[in-house]
């Protein structure tokens, strides 16, 4: 695998022979430019994203990343400044943009990563008429389960200091540790507080997207980030992609076994 797999960093000869060498999947983001509390900067989601769709192309191999859609949906995040957001179908139009030109240039697998959960209900329910827009000879394949990415972190955050009961979703230990990773210097630990510490349980969210985070987190963090680290991070980060591989290997076994699926 070269050293480089970012699409956009490459020349087009660059991915024409790529393409020819079977790189046939190509990987991208959706993240979000939005409030991630006063101690983390508005970029949180979108760098989470970039990265972490290049730990996971680099898992799938012959896998290369097209650029992340940075803004994301955030309508319950306005209520902070700084937040933008998009409509749905504004960000299924970009979706489809994406998907319908990386399958004319011969790439067979897409696989989209949600790095911010706003962008998961969306992401989901855009995802049938995302594969009628490129045809059946490319897979699209969509990562959108919240609880699976909230329980890998709780997981990961449990077994690496017992912390798990702080990690909340939103700007809470495990985000602020990969931002460590990702942007030290923009992590202001001096501001970092506890935010909403209920469960991310499925009333708590609906709550959330209906009525904004504000309402039930006025400071916008769902979590504690306090004993936030790199090791934290590292492990996060890991873990994560991991399991997004792993996702979406068995969703393309799946649907290569039965098309009509």
């Amino acid at each position: 695998m070269p050293d480089n797999v970012l699409l956009e960093r490459m020349t087009w000869p660059e991915v024409r022979k790529a393409l020819d060498a079977g790189y046939t999947t190509a990987v991208f983001a959706c993240g979000a430019i939005e409030q991630h509390g006063p101690h983390l900067p508005l970029f949180v989601d979108a760098e989470h994203g970039t990265r972490l769709a290049e730990e996971v192309a680099r898992r799938l191999g012959k896998a290369l990343v097209a650029p992340t859609i940075r803004v994301g949906c955030s309508e319950h995040h306005m209520a902070f400044p700084g937040t933008i957001s998009l409509q749905r179908s504004t960000l299924e139009s970009l979706c489809r943009d994406y998907c319908t030109s990386l399958a004319r240039h011969g790439f067979l697998r897409i696989c989209i990563i949600s790095s911010h959960g706003g962008n998961m209900a969306p992401l989901a329910d855009m995802l049938d008429r995302l594969r009628d827009a490129v045809g059946p000879q490319t897979q699209i394949l969509a990562f959108c389960e919240i609880d699976d990415l909230i329980g890998t972190w709780k997981r990961v955050v449990g077994d690496a200091c017992g912390l798990d009961d702080r990690v909340g979703g939103h700007a809470d230990i495990a985000e602020s540790s990969l931002m460590l990773i990702l942007h030290p210097d923009l992590v202001h630990r001096e501001e970092a507080v506890a935010g909403c510490l209920e469960p991310p349980t499925e009333a708590l969210l609906e709550r959330m997207f209906r009525d904004g985070l504000h309402s039930v987190a006025p400071n916008g963090i769902l979590g504690d980030p306090r004993g936030m680290t790199v090791k934290i991070g590292q492990l996060c980060l890991d873990e994560l992609a991991d399991v997004l591989a792993t996702f979406f290997r068995a969703e393309s076994g799946a649907r290569a076994a039965d098309p009509e699926s």
